[in-house]
């Protein structure tokens, strides 16, 4: 596997699909760019889900999250995409992605989007 920066998200096979369990990962090193500004913006993302039949490989998940780091996204906007990323690539039972987001111009924000298989992701 490569450690280039990736918006490909790898999966392996669920390993009980027949019982649902919680999946949570605490990302503390999000960053991307303020599409106004062009200044870096940080973020702590708490991603939750119950697999279907697949399960997101962890260093994909790392250099996915990566990717974003040069790119200019809405706080709301690409909580959103991850959300949509994730469910495209293992079509959890339900998932929950938060980006908590450091304080920009004063204001703190907190972006929380939920779902599971039966959304369509944008594309």
């Amino acid at each position: 596997m490569s450690t280039t920066p990736s918006k490909q998200l790898e999966t392996f096979p669920n390993p009980n699909p027949e019982r649902d369990y919680e999946i949570h990962f605490n990302c503390p090193e999000f960053t991307c760019l303020c599409p106004k500004t062009g200044q870096p913006d940080f973020a702590t993302l708490d991603i939750r889900y119950v697999p279907g039949e697949r399960c997101v490989e962890l260093k994909s998940l790392k250099l996915y999250l990566w990717s974003f780091r040069d790119e200019g996204h809405f706080h709301e906007a690409v909580t959103n995409r991850i959300l949509d990323d994730i469910v495209a690539a293992v079509a959890p039972r339900r998932i929950t992605v938060t980006g908590d987001f450091f304080v920009r111009g004063g204001i703190h924000t907190v972006v929380t989007v939920s779902g599971g298989s039966q959304l369509t992701p944008r594309g």
